[in-house]
């Protein structure tokens, strides 16, 4: 029954709780405020003894010693709980310490907690609390921990965290229901602190958040009196990012950082540094809204250390923890920048302060040097300060490596030393080509560029980068500052690759390509490209190739692609097809033109043809050469002459007859244009009259010459006709006794060459040409014939010739007539032959002659160097010999030494070397 009517009075005290606490609500502040919970009748004050200022150490150690007093002396009281105490809590800060206690009307005892515990009857229980929103925006914290350490050590800490958060923005809000509030249990740590989390949306951050504490400990019960925060004003960032310190260009020290990546405002920044050298020692505190800070009055050997937090710029925040402390400690020799990543035909410069024990070198006593090998003109150098030198280098050419060096080593010294440290300055090369086409199809743009041009960097990546304009290129590329990076892949043949899909073709793409490194980036010089202009159209289909017949031309026919649109020109290689085929160019330029005859020489030959085409404006590249087509062999017209036609005459003189072998050589392709299915004989007398007779494709043809003059001609038929131009040859019995030729001599020039010289009488016949004939004599041997015009008086003939063999040679004249009397030896002409044995004579002595020269000349120079170093060994001294005095022997010459008198004197000479 007291248990019943206890509760009910619990639940009607908190309903009267919620209803007065709403207008009451504590606002809860960027920094931290305590909860207190006191007897009546009782100050803050009492806990503060005599003398003890009121901060929150000494609060703390007070408190400390008076609770574990009261625990001491009130342990005999736990079993008797039947007092009762009214305790009044409330909050307060140190920047606001007014906390009021209320009296016993229905509001005051909205912040009244009932205890039993005698040592809280006796000096209450008081907390730190601060609460913040995370830097993410997600997420409410609230910490709280005792003003003292561990109070109850035989109690149990338990903390809820009651809160709700309205669904509207409004100014006045109607009051929230008990059952509306929601709970979160805190996290509390063996410490005595807890730390509670609520979960707040984003879209509330500027809503009003209600919430209060109750604090279970040993049984015993508090709660807070009622709290509001809107979450956007109590925000804690995270510590900076990426604290780093440098030497700036001005001998500065640059303290820089980087802001929380989530922050949606704008912070400030808390700067504290100490610096430590030998001689000053200084300590700062400075407030930035920048992310940088720069420390003047820098020296060589000193040592700082820094720690930057943030806060909300404008309006309430809290400050974020401090970073982690970050010490740099400058060197003897200071060189600002250390490193330099710059590109050929830029301009750099460094600076340094130079220390020398424990004095800083005056700048105008620096001297600068490249490698310890060269030194830099001082034209170069600057005096930036009294103790600040500069050195600047303009239009750099790229670093040539060194072994394992990279780069240039700079030296700053003084007029008598170097120091072991150096500047390092990397130059290189960043003029990268970079080439691009657009596919036939016009749906993509590959783009390729090479590094072979660049010197390898150590730790430096390449990333091509791009901007699109709406339209066109701009008549100067440069670097626009909005850019995306495009993958590239590399190929085996050591480019990289990158395809842009899909494609505005009439758009600018602005490239380059930036190579990132930790000392910095740079970026090759950029270039545009517009897709339509770089478009490689789709190589020309259908390709046909045909030799015109009759005509006797390399036709060729394709069809144009379908894109690009523009007009297109055409190129045409063809060649006669093999292994390696000698490709010749034709090109055509009339757009409208899907064919072409080109002129060949060899119309009978297999021609190999391709085509590509072009924009015909210039712009874009040749697509690649279509599929290779093939002509056929066929005819193309009659043949352009007959074969030579010679004889063979034999003669039976019982039957006084005379059978005639006609022999001729088959037509050439060139000839025959292309091929001779047969070939015919036509005879013509003057009894028989004219007949032909086909003979196939046979080289030789026999007939029975019985009348005095008989004449024939062989023609050359192809499916096209037969040959227009012939030989005839007659034969005549007056004829065959003509005769013209004089003489003949035949000259052996080598195994396979024979010169042929005749002379002629005068005639009056008409000469047509002559026909030569040699065979091997004694022997069976094929005779070889061959035509010779009939303005020459001179040949060679060509053949394997055996030089041991007697050769038969004869030279027979052909007229419009008849064939005449030949010309016949057995033979080589013996003049000749005794000439050119002479001459092989003279061949082979006139080197030997030479040869031995040498010889004897070079055994003679020897013998001079071996007399001379003899002679010279056994020189006697002037100052021993009479004979010798006066004489100086390196003067002698050498003919001296063959002097009889000489060898006399140096024989019989007795002297003291």
């Amino acid at each position: 029954m007291i248990c019943q009517k206890f509760c009910v009075a619990l639940l009607h005290w908190e309903f009267i709780y919620l209803i007065t606490a709403f207008n009451l609500a504590y606002p809860i502040t960027p920094w931290r405020f305590k909860l207190s919970c006191m007897p009546p009748n009782t100050t803050y004050d009492f806990l503060l003894p005599t003398g003890i200022s009121k901060n929150t150490s000494n609060v703390n150690e007070h408190y400390e010693a008076v609770v574990e007093a009261k625990f001491n002396s009130s342990s005999t009281y736990f079993s008797n709980l039947s007092s009762k105490t009214t305790f009044h809590c409330c909050l307060w800060s140190e920047e606001d310490k007014n906390c009021s206690v209320h009296a016993d009307d229905m509001e005051g005892k909205a912040f009244v907690a009932t205890v039993n515990s005698l040592v809280f009857q006796q000096i209450g229980a008081n907390w730190n609390i601060q609460c913040w929103t995370k830097e993410d925006l997600e997420l409410f914290i609230c910490y709280m921990e005792s003003l003292f350490k561990n109070p109850f050590k035989a109690y149990d800490l338990k903390v809820h965290l009651l809160y709700v958060l309205p669904e509207v923005l409004e100014e006045s809000l109607p009051v929230p229901q008990k059952g509306s509030f929601l709970t979160v249990q805190c996290n509390c740590s063996v410490r005595d602190s807890c730390e509670c989390h609520v979960p707040v949306p984003t879209a509330k951050l500027n809503h009003t958040l209600l919430m209060y504490f109750k604090i279970t400990s040993g049984g015993v019960i508090f709660q807070s009196p009622m709290m509001s925060v809107q979450p956007i004003n109590v925000v804690k960032p995270d510590p900076p990012l990426g604290l780093h310190m440098e030497i700036t260009d001005t001998g500065n020290l640059k303290i820089s950082w980087s802001s929380p990546t989530l922050v949606p405002f704008q912070l400030q920044y808390q700067v504290k540094y100490s610096e430590n050298s030998s001689t000053n020692m200084r300590k700062a505190d400075e407030i930035v809204s920048a992310t940088s800070l720069l420390v003047d009055s820098v020296l060589p050997g000193s040592s700082y250390e820094v720690q930057v937090r943030g806060r909300r710029l404008d309006g309430p925040g809290l400050w974020s923890d401090w970073s982690a402390p970050l010490i740099f400690t400058t060197q003897d020799v200071i060189y600002f920048p250390p490193k330099i990543l710059t590109s050929v035909g830029s301009n750099v410069s460094f600076h340094c302060i130079y220390k020398n024990e424990n004095k800083i070198v005056s700048s105008k006593k620096i001297i600068w040097w490249m490698n310890l090998a060269e030194k830099i003109p001082q034209s170069q150098y600057h005096v930036v300060g009294d103790h600040v030198s500069k050195v600047t280098f303009r239009s750099l050419k790229a670093t040539k490596p060194r072994g394992k060096f990279t780069y240039d080593a700079i030296y700053c010294c003084n007029e008598h030393e170097c120091h072991h440290r150096y500047a390092e300055l990397y130059v290189i090369d960043v003029n990268i080509n970079i080439s691009c086409e657009t596919d036939g199809y016009l749906t993509q743009m590959t783009c390729r560029w090479s590094t072979n041009a660049i010197q390898s960097l150590v730790g430096s990546t390449l990333q091509l980068r791009y901007h699109r304009s709406s339209l066109y290129c701009s008549d100067v590329p440069s670097i626009h500052p909005i850019s995306e990076s495009k993958d590239c892949h590399l190929q085996r043949d050591g480019f990289y690759e990158c395809v842009f899909q899909p494609i505005f073709l009439l758009s600018g793409y602005t490239m380059w390509i930036r190579i990132n490194h930790s000392l910095g980036s740079l970026d090759s010089p950029p270039t545009c490209v517009v897709p339509d202009s770089v478009v490689k159209p789709l190589p020309p289909s259908s390709v046909k190739v045909e030799i015109t017949v009759k005509i006797g031309l390399l036709k060729i026919s394709w069809e144009k692609p379908v894109f690009p649109e523009n007009n297109l020109k055409f190129q045409i290689r063809y060649g006669l097809s093999g292994k390696e085929v000698q490709w010749k160019m034709y090109e055509v330029h009339d757009a409208k033109s899907n064919s072409a005859s080109v002129l060949v020489p060899d119309l009978c030959a297999v021609y190999a043809v391709q085509v590509r085409c072009k924009r015909l404006d210039g712009l874009g590249y040749w697509s690649n050469w279509s599929s290779p087509a093939y002509t056929v062999v066929t005819d193309i017209k009659v043949p352009t002459r007959g074969p030579e036609v010679w004889r063979i005459i034999n003669e039976d003189t019982t039957k006084k007859e005379r059978n005639v072998t006609l022999l001729w050589k088959p037509l050439m392709k060139n000839d025959s244009l292309c091929s001779v299915r047969k070939y015919v004989v036509k005879h013509h007398t003057s009894r028989n009259g004219t007949w032909s007779e086909d003979v196939g494709n046979h080289t030789q043809f026999t007939f029975l010459w019985t009348e005095q003059a008989h004449s024939v001609t062989v023609l050359a038929v192809n499916s096209i006709g037969a040959s227009f131009v012939n030989f005839n040859l007659t034969f005549s019995w007056p004829m065959s006794k003509v005769n013209t030729v004089q003489s003949l001599s035949a000259y052996p020039l080598n195994s396979s060459c024979v010169f042929l010289s005749w002379k002629l009488s005068p005639s009056d016949y008409s000469l047509m040409y002559f026909i030569t004939e040699w065979k091997i004599l004694n022997e069976d041997s094929e005779t070889k014939w061959l035509r010779i015009p009939s303005s020459f008086k001179k040949y060679y003939i060509h053949d394997h010739f055996i030089p041991i063999e007697k050769y038969q040679f004869s030279l027979y004249p052909v007229f419009m007539e008849g064939v005449g009397k030949p010309k016949i030896i057995n033979s080589f002409t013996p003049d000749d032959i005794e000439k050119r044995q002479n001459d092989a004579g003279l061949y082979v002595i006139v080197p030997i002659i030479i040869s031995s020269s040498i010889l004897l000349l070079g055994t003679l120079l020897i013998s001079h160097q071996r007399m001379k170093k003899m002679f010279w060994e056994d020189v006697p001294n002037p100052k021993n010999c009479s004979w010798a005095q006066g004489l100086n022997f390196q003067k002698v010459p050498f003919s001296i030494f063959f002097n009889p008198k000489y060898i006399r004197l140096h024989l019989n000479a007795i002297c003291l070397i």
